[in-house]
């Protein structure tokens, strides 16, 4: 397996592993949009042969009161069923965090399964003051610092791209 960057030819393979890991099209037409409007933007694939068998998306997001800080959001990430539980997603995941941290990116913050994620590193945001605009149970909703220290002193609500509230 080889995790790589995505490429405009990858587009549909990428569209059919989301709609294959997901339940509705949502997180699919997400992946579109964030692509036609979100910059920078970090998004990988997982290939096994020639295959495409999972994919990443890291966008900007903001928080409120703190426009110089440089963050991003994981969302989405997808697996094929047939490769799940195969470290394809921990993959993806590690190398999104490196193209992050190459950017210069200080944190990166997700809504995901509070089981999954803090391997990686990830925290709830709680004891930072974070919260999400959506919804989200507090243990689900975390932050990695990649700069040690990054989000010291800062506390407020995260916004996300507004491709989020079309998906």
């Amino acid at each position: 397996m080889i995790v790589r960057a995505e490429e405009p030819q990858d587009h549909q393979a990428v569209r059919s592993v989301n709609l294959a890991a997901f339940e509705t099209a949502a997180e699919a037409n997400l992946v579109d949009a964030l692509r036609q409007h979100a910059h920078p933007l970090v998004s990988l694939v997982a290939q096994v042969g020639e295959e495409v068998v999972g994919h990443i998306m890291f966008s900007p997001v903001s928080l409120e009161g703190h426009a110089e800080l440089s963050l991003m959001g994981l969302a989405p990430m997808a697996v094929l069923p047939a490769h799940q539980r195969k470290g394809v997603g921990s993959a993806l995941v590690r190398t999104g965090l490196q193209r992050c941290r190459a950017l210069g990116v200080g944190a990166v913050v997700l809504l995901g399964h509070p089981g999954y994620y803090p391997r990686f590193g990830f925290q709830p945001s709680v004891p930072f003051g974070i919260t999400s605009e959506y919804n989200a149970p507090p243990e689900a909703f975390m932050v990695l610092e990649l700069q040690p220290g990054y989000l010291g002193g800062a506390s407020g609500t995260v916004k996300f791209h507004a491709a989020f509230q079309d998906a």
